[in-house]
C-alpha cells in the first residue's frame, strides 16, 4: 500500500487526500505535525529534501512531492475515474486555475511564511490574518471571474475534479481568515455542492487522525 506523509491542515496534503477519495485510492496515512517542525527532522528529509508535505510514498519506496506533480502521477497510473478533462485547451484551463490557488495564492498565506512575516517584521494576529485574506481574496477574485465566463460549472462536466481539488481547500483557509466569501458566489457554489460528498467530507482535514 502506498503511504501519504503529510499534515491535517496542510492545503497541499488537503489536495492529495481528496484526488486520491475521488479515485478511490486507499493509503497508509502518515502525520508529519509542520507545528512542532517534525518536516525538518532527518527522517522527514529523508523523504524530502525541500523539506514539505505532502510526500506519496510508492509500493516500490519511489517518493513523490509537490501536490500538482502527485496529482499528475496519479491522474497517469490511475486514469479512471479521470480528474481532468480529456480536451487539451479545456485541461489547460482547468490547471491554469489550479495554479492560480497552487501557484499564486497558497505559498505565500502558509506556515512558513507567516512565521516569517511574524519574525521578521513585527506582525501580531491581526496582521497575519489581514496578509493571508488579502492575497486569498486577490487570487480568488480572478477565479470568481473565470467561473463565470464558464457558466459556474464543475471543472469536469458537472463531476468534481482536479480543480476542486485545489478550491476546496483554498476555502477551507479562506474561512480561517475570515475572508468575505460573499464575494465570490460561484465559488461558494462550487464549494456547497462537492463539499457533501463522500471523498471531500473524508479528505476534510478534522477527520484526519492528527487531527487536535
Amino acid at each position: 500500500m502506498m503511504k501519504l506523509h503529510g499534515y491535517w491542515r496542510s492545503s497541499a496534503s488537503y489536495r492529495v487526500r481528496i484526488a486520491l477519495n475521488l479515485k478511490g485510492i486507499e493509503v497508509e496515512h502518515h502525520a508529519v505535525n509542520l507545528k512542532v517542525g517534525e518536516h525538518l527532522s532527518t527522517a522527514h528529509k529523508g523523504l524530502n529534501a525541500q523539506p514539505f508535505v505532502p510526500v506519496l510514498e510508492l509500493e516500490d519506496g519511489t517518493k513523490l512531492t509537490q501536490s500538482l506533480a502527485i496529482l499528475d502521477y496519479l491522474e497517469e497510473v490511475y486514469p479512471e475515474p479521470a480528474l481532468l478533462p480529456a480536451d487539451p485547451a479545456v485541461k489547460a484551463k482547468v490547471k491554469a486555475a489550479a495554479h492560480i490557488i497552487a501557484s499564486d495564492i497558497a505559498p505565500i498565506q502558509n506556515l512558513r511564511v507567516l512565521k516569517f512575516i511574524v519574525a521578521e517584521h513585527g506582525q501580531d494576529g491581526l496582521g497575519v490574518k489581514k496578509w493571508a485574506a488579502h492575497w486569498i481574496a486577490q487570487g480568488f477574485r480572478s477565479l470568481e471571474s473565470m467561473a463565470q465566463q464558464g457558466g459556474g460549472v464543475l471543472s469536469l462536466e458537472n463531476s468534481p475534479g482536479y480543480f476542486e481539488c485545489f478550491l476546496v481547500p483554498q476555502i477551507y483557509n479562506a474561512f480561517r481568515f475570515e475572508v468575505d466569501m460573499d464575494e465570490f458566489p460561484s465559488l461558494m457554489a462550487i464549494y456547497k455542492e462537492v463539499s457533501t460528498l463522500p471523498a471531500f467530507i473524508k479528505a476534510a482535514p478534522e477527520k484526519q487522525h492528527d487531527a487536535p
